[in-house]
């Protein structure tokens, strides 16, 4: 076999944890992009290694009974909803499959019967946030490359990036992941850019004005647009912010942001309010029924994208705590402080730790505002600030909740729990792998009673996991 040979009549297997399909060939395993389980294919082999191959689907010979119908136009060229072709019944089911496989794969862990996984509600127009990026010049297919007419030649985009590509941006007509008025904003700044003839950004030379515009919206119907350009020239940037005052009355939150780096991160830079509020305000009822709470969000502000789903995965977090209301709960990785302040209620006291300082401002606001007194917070890298004088200071927690970013934990995290022993751990995580790693370690002195899968990210490979640890008798 060499690269650029063409296999017939894959019988695709399974799902990889990546979202690529699985098949095997003499013995081999295929990765294959493109296809679904059940799927009989051809495929182009495009990596050759020695225990594993890798493929694009060219063929499918056969369709799977599994299969849908993409919604979206732009499938197969946006890697957003990559699964999209899979009836939501069986995304659940390979989600479900990637958790238990990670935690006794990777983990070697002792499982109780894990719970079904539980579905999101809305599995279109479900986010809360989506960034969008300029481009002086738009991706063109194959086709268009070599048309000798050159249709879409020096067009200008506003969409999102080819996977893997990073110079590289579609023109977005429609997308399906985040409710009104989203589209009808990002549609709007790019006719009066066109139409103003504003210089889109050119990703590989580095010249232009108009970067990235940032939508959120929230429950509450507010609605923020985050206009991020490269230098300072209020008569464009005004002609994009006015046109949407004009257009959307939704919009509550007017910022932009002056950002003349090499890349389109804005968090060490200021961000101004041109109108309207600093923030968007989120709300979540409170577990316990009694009321809801308040989180204003702000141009930096970390919020879990799913917000209707984010209740779900709380109350999860909520029940498994199992909180009397005399229990000191340190809540690690808090970000702006939504579980801390969710569980706040039902704790004697909650301490959140996070190592940005911007967050922890916002998670103190939030306490402020929803008349919560019995939360603290601290900034810091979290492998530093828990140690063996943070808990003489502010006590061994009876519980810990913990909901740290892909990477999972920091090993002196876990072994500086182990030492702590809280009686119950709840360890929230958005990628079962590196959570099976942390569990490992975790298991010397704790058994895993409880694990619930959670999606938050309908159409794509992503799920949440929830797992309960009880100290060790």
């Amino acid at each position: 076999m060499r690269k650029g040979d063409i296999i017939e009549n894959i019988v695709v297997e399974t799902m990889a944890a990546e979202g690529k399909c699985v098949s095997r060939i003499d013995g081999k395993v295929i990765f294959l992009e493109g296809g679904a389980p059940g799927d009989t294919v051809d495929a182009q082999l495009t990596k050759i290694k020695s225990s594993f191959l890798e493929a694009r689907v060219t063929a499918i010979k056969k369709f799977s009974p599994d299969r849908a119908t993409p919604f979206c136009t732009h499938f197969g060229t946006c890697g957003g909803c990559s699964w999209q072709h899979i009836q939501y019944e069986t995304q659940l089911l390979y989600k479900h499959k990637q958790v238990v496989d990670n935690l006794e794969r990777i983990g070697g862990l002792v499982l109780p019967t894990i719970k079904p996984i539980v579905a999101s509600e809305k599995t279109r127009f479900y986010r809360n946030k989506l960034d969008y990026t300029f481009s002086a010049q738009r991706w063109l297919t194959k086709a268009e490359l070599h048309d000798e007419n050159k249709p879409g030649q020096g067009e200008v985009a506003l969409g999102y990036h080819i996977p893997r590509k990073y110079d590289l941006v579609f023109d977005v007509k429609e997308c399906h992941l985040q409710p009104d008025p989203s589209n009808a904003i990002r549609l709007a700044v790019r006719d009066e850019a066109v139409k103003e003839a504003i210089p889109f950004f050119d990703l590989r030379k580095q010249v232009g004005f108009l970067r990235t515009i940032t939508i959120r919206t929230a429950i509450t119907g507010e609605t923020m647009v985050i206009l991020q350009v490269t230098y300072d020239k209020m008569e464009w940037i005004e002609k994009i912010l006015l046109r949407l005052e004009r257009d959307f009355p939704q919009i509550t939150s007017f910022q932009f942001v002056i950002n003349g780096k090499k890349n389109d991160t804005f968090a060490d830079l200021n961000i101004q309010t041109w109108k309207g509020n600093p923030y968007i305000t989120e709300t979540m009822q409170k577990p316990d029924g009694s009321g809801v709470l308040s989180f204003r969000v702000g141009p930096k502000s970390f919020y879990q994208t799913n917000s209707q789903q984010a209740y779900e995965l709380y109350r999860i977090t909520w029940e498994m705590a199992g909180l009397k209301g005399d229990e000191l709960v340190y809540d690690l990785y808090t970000g702006t402080g939504t579980i801390a302040n969710f569980v706040a209620g039902q704790a004697k006291k909650v301490v959140g730790l996070e190592y940005v300082g911007a967050a922890i401002d916002d998670a103190k606001v939030n306490s402020q505002i929803n008349g919560i007194t019995n939360t603290d917070f601290y900034a810091g890298d979290i492998k530093n600030l828990l140690d063996d004088n943070f808990l003489n200071v502010h006590g061994r927690p009876d519980v810990v909740i913990t909901d740290p970013p892909r990477a999972g934990m920091h090993e002196d995290v876990c072994r500086m729990l182990l030492k702590a022993e809280p009686k119950k751990i709840v360890y929230v995580s958005c990628n079962p792998a590196t959570q099976a790693r942390d569990l490992s370690i975790l298991s010397e002195k704790y058994d895993i009673i409880a694990v619930q899968p959670v999606d938050m990210f309908p159409h794509t490979m992503h799920v949440e996991n929830v797992a309960l640890l009880k100290l060790k008798a």
